[in-house]
Order: structure tokens, then C-alpha cells, then sequence
């Protein structure tokens, strides 16, 4: 990633990306106290649009709110800077990386004299879990650990130190020849993944963990909303690894992963082990939203000037 070419936003100005650096004494780097977002914007037909960038923006200052951290700049400072970064990188379509963080004005975890730095990085950047997997899906590994405890972090925030459980989850489904992972919660319930929430279809019906140790996912809520359009139900609920492994259909959303199909969790097939006729309906209506084609929810496409 630092070999790329291009413009990141950093303090209020931008600077070639190469020269994008902090100090190795970085607080966030030691005590992971960042928080951040993943935003995408699409090409369409009168230009890039960053999808949900309001939304976004409002998460990532709940987050740092949550962790106790003032961003120094306004949220319509940080919207227009991710636009700013889609188009001084001349990108048609992008992944937006804004991050904020403490600097390297002190050390240790009482430190109080410590700056809230922040950073927005754009690229290009395809399908989180492969062009080919998106279309054809996904085989899952249920994690052994570790199992997500409401009372142990701040779920609400996307920090950067919740994702060490994430990344432990992914490194042990990767190691056993799996392309994801499934998370789950002290009660072995069903989680989510390692970057991504979990759907399964049931009876025409959409089944989904409750808010408890999930992040509010933006592209969750989407597909929501989307399943509410064709009259699909979806119940907000405990989820059995049992029934996972008889469901008719699941998937994955978030803005990285979009909406990718799962088609086999721990060599148990999912139905037939193809992706399922409503996932697909829902992936398509959501890459017609995402890419301007859905005049309902154009509200939700900011379009970004040419530079």
C-alpha cells in the first residue's frame, strides 16, 4: 500500500502519498485508541458518488465520541475532504479510508497531552473477498475463538483495537483453507464475520443478529431496507450455528465485501451450494443503488466534482 501513487488528506492538507507518515511513536499504534470508516464511491452515469457519505461521517464521530476523542474538524470538513480524495486521485471508483488517531505527543495510557490526528486515504479497490466470490460465493469457517462479550468492549465503535479479535478469527479460517471467518458471542450465538454481518434466508424470510456485539453496519441497513422493498421480512434475532447449517441461503454485507454470497460453512453445504435466488436479488438491487440506478435512494449518492 505504500507504493501507491496518488494524494492522502492528512491534517487539513493533502500530501503525495509516499510522504503520508507518523511517527513509530504513534499512540494509536501502541494502544489501538483510532477510530474509522470504510466508505465506497461508485462510478455512475454523471460521475463518482461517494454512497452513504453522511452516514459514514456520522458513524466515525459517534465512534470517536464513544472512545472519548474530539475530532478537531467539523463533519462537513471531513465529507468534503473524502470527495476531495476521490477526485485529487482522479479515481472512478474508490475505496475511502478516513481515520483519525492520537499522534506521538506522549507515551503511555494516561498520556493527556495527545493531539486527534486525522487522515483520508482513496483507491482503487475491488471486491474485499475477490471478484470471483462475490459472484459464486464463499466457504465460511465457524471460529473456536474469540467470542465477543458485550460487557468487554465498545461494539458501537468502529476502533481500530476492536479488529485484533478479527483479524485472530481470519488468520485461523484462512489457515484452514476457508475464505472467511464467523464470529461468535459468549452465548454461541452467531456474531458476524470478521469484517462483515451475517444474513441468512429462511422461509423468504431474512434472519439477522441483534445489535448486541454487531456494529450497526451502513450496507446492513441497506439491505434491510432493500428486503423491506420486495415485502422480505427480517427478523432481528439470536442465531444457532445450527441454524446456519440449515438455512436456505447466506451472505455477507458491509462496504468492503458488499454483499457476497456464503455458500458453505465448516464443509456443510448452504441448500445447494450455490448463491440463493433472494441473496442474488438483493446483491443486484444493491449494485443498481450503489451505481446510481435505483431513483428511490439517489439521496444517498453524493456526487463528486471533477477536480
Amino acid at each position: 500500500m505504500s507504493d501507491l501513487q496518488g494524494q492522502i488528506w492528512m491534517d487539513g492538507t493533502f500530501c503525495d502519498w509516499k510522504d503520508a507518515k507518523i511517527h513509530i511513536l504513534t499512540h494509536t499504534l501502541h494502544y489501538g485508541t483510532g477510530v474509522f470508516e470504510g466508505v465506497r464511491a461508485y462510478e455512475t452515469e454523471s460521475g463518482p458518488a461517494i454512497f452513504r457519505l453522511k452516514d459514514h461521517t456520522d458513524r466515525l464521530f459517534n465512534s470517536a465520541n464513544l472512545v472519548g476523542m474530539q475530532i478537531p474538524f467539523e463533519k462537513n470538513i471531513i465529507m468534503q475532504a473524502q470527495c476531495e480524495a476521490v477526485s485529487q486521485n482522479n479515481l472512478k471508483n474508490a475505496y475511502i479510508r478516513p481515520l483519525c488517531f492520537y499522534g506521538s505527543e506522549g507515551m503511555g495510557l494516561r498520556a493527556d497531552n495527545l493531539k486527534v490526528h486525522c487522515a483520508i486515504a482513496a483507491w482503487d479497490w475491488g471486491p474485499y473477498l475477490g471478484a470471483e466470490q462475490i459472484i459464486n460465493g464463499i466457504r465460511v469457517k465457524v471460529s473456536p475463538f474469540p467470542k465477543r462479550n458485550p460487557e468487554a468492549m465498545i461494539y458501537k465503535a468502529k476502533a481500530t483495537g476492536n479488529y485484533i479479535n478479527s483479524m485472530l478469527a481470519l488468520k485461523d479460517a484462512l489457515s484452514h483453507g476457508y475464505d472467511e471467518a464467523l464470529i461468535l458471542g459468549t452465548d454461541n450465538s452467531v456474531n458476524e464475520g470478521s469484517g462483515e454481518n451475517f444474513f441468512l434466508v429462511k422461509d423468504n424470510k431474512l434472519v439477522t443478529p441483534k445489535l448486541v456485539t454487531v456494529l450497526d453496519g451502513i450496507t446492513r441497513k441497506t439491505i434491510i431496507q432493500l428486503a423491506k422493498d420486495l415485502d422480505i421480512e427480517t427478523l432481528e434475532r439470536n442465531i444457532s450455528v445450527d441454524e446456519v447449517y440449515e438455512c436456505d441461503e447466506a451472505f455477507f454485507t458491509g462496504t468492503a465485501a458488499e454483499v457476497t454470497p456464503i455458500i458453505e460453512v465448516d464443509d456443510n453445504k448452504i441448500n445447494n451450494g450455490l448463491p440463493g435466488p433472494l441473496t442474488k436479488q438483493l446483491q443486484a438491487n444493491y449494485f443498481n443503488l450503489i451505481r446510481g440506478k435505483h431513483d428511490k435512494y439517489n439521496e444517498w449518492l453524493t456526487r463528486v466534482e471533477k477536480k
